[in-house]
């Protein structure tokens, strides 16, 4: 079964088609900077790559050229051979489970928007322009929110009138779902534990960061909230904050809403404390020649993991694992390092050695002793939006 995965974001399409239940990525295929001039595809296929300006200039423009590209890469001779799309869509409200997609799904993502402003608007024109181009083919979308959408009410529901969260759907209902739901996977398997008995808490930190208390194999308490602004340290996002914090702004600076909300999403996280650049990199950089700022950055960004991991080993009682994944995650040991020190009167004992080799690849990175596992696991919403998306048609077909 040949299934093909589609992510659309503000000013990009990014594909991979894979064959399934192989789990192999057949072909990948990037179009960048749609909308902003300049416009860029890279195709990967059959261990050759190509890479060069193209003509998209919008989302169903950009998917035409990346299947007429992976096409003429043969490693596919017609569309007819695709059994199936998943998509990859960030908000769904209470939506529990990946789903087929109708015009009611459609019409939930463009509701949805309001909470996910900056992520369903593209993610709905991916879905609309795949079902015009292949609309013989089953879409499944996956969603990012459908992780944490089991959460009890004491994790997800605000000290707020109820009635906001009745008629309005103001509630916290967390992000990188699908993120977690595949390390969640890996991590099963690498230590040997059945998924429903598995207890970890799963760091996903990239520009974009949150956490997860992850019990018997199911998110019972996440980071982010209502929107990705809340919780950890970011990029760009403050992550949390005083909420009298907005308004003291308004007032003392004289700015209006939509200001402040570009302040705690664009201005704020490691730029904001570094003065200097979103990327860890730059930042880890900075502090290794003395930058004050940057280290000071760095301390927060460490401090607030810290906090976060110290309070779901409280929420489960305990955990078989910590896992690190995305961007940070995988690839910057001195930010792990930050994150776990301190952390050994709680179980959490990392072995330098191995914390230092792991970068970018699979790895057990706590000491031999140690209560609780480590683990860097590199995450694959790709792979886990086709996995879905075939076990979801195969269960349909039985």
């Amino acid at each position: 079964m040949k299934i093909l995965v589609i992510n659309c974001g503000s000013s990009s399409v990014k594909c991979t088609l894979f064959t399934m239940p192989e789990r192999q990525a057949l072909a990948t295929g990037l179009v960048e900077k749609i909308g902003e001039g300049g416009t860029a595809m890279t195709v990967e296929a059959g261990g050759e790559s190509s890479a060069g300006p193209c003509a998209g200039e919008t989302h169903a423009e950009a998917l035409r050229l990346l299947l007429d590209a992976i096409r003429d890469r043969h490693v596919i001779e017609s569309m007819d051979e695709l059994s199936a799309v998943g998509h990859r869509v960030v908000h769904a409200g209470e939506l529990t489970d990946s789903v087929v997609v109708d015009r009611k799904i459609l019409d939930l993502v463009r509701e949805q928007a309001i909470f996910a402003p900056l992520h369903n608007p593209p993610n709905l024109a991916g879905l609309e322009a795949a079902l015009e181009l292949l609309p013989d083919r089953p879409h499944v979308a996956v969603f990012d929110t459908a992780f944490h959408a089991g959460m009890p009410p004491e994790a997800f529901l605000y000290a707020l009138p109820h009635e906001l969260y009745r008629d309005h759907g103001v509630r916290a209902y967390g992000f990188h779902g699908t993120s977690y739901r595949y390390v969640t996977g890996r991590a099963a398997e690498l230590l040997g534990i059945p998924q429903e008995r598995l207890n970890l808490i799963a760091l996903h930190l990239g520009n974009g960061c949150s956490a997860a208390a992850i019990r018997n194999g199911r998110s019972v308490d996440t980071s982010m909230g209502l929107t990705p602004l809340q919780g950890l340290v970011m990029g760009t996002r403050s992550g949390d904050v005083d909420p009298g914090l907005f308004f003291f702004l308004i007032q003392r600076l004289g700015i209006g809403a939509d200001e402040v909300y570009a302040i705690l999403n664009e201005q704020s996280g490691l730029l904001g404390l570094s003065g200097l650049s979103k990327d860890v990199r730059d930042v880890l950089k900075a502090a290794s020649e003395g930058n004050e700022s940057a280290e000071l950055a760095l301390s927060v960004f460490a401090y607030r993991v810290k906090k976060y991991v110290g309070a779901y080993l409280a929420v489960l009682g305990g955990a078989h694992a910590l896992v690190f994944t995305a961007g940070i995650g995988e690839n910057s040991p001195e930010v792990r390092r930050r994150a776990c020190e301190g952390l050994e009167g709680l179980g959490v004992i990392l072995d330098d050695a191995k914390n230092q080799a792991a970068v970018g690849e699979e790895a057990v990175i706590s000491a031999e002793d140690s209560p609780v596992a480590v683990l860097v696991v590199p995450t694959d919403e790709a792979l886990e939006i086709a996995m879905e998306t075939y076990d979801l048609l195969r269960e349909a077909s039985r």
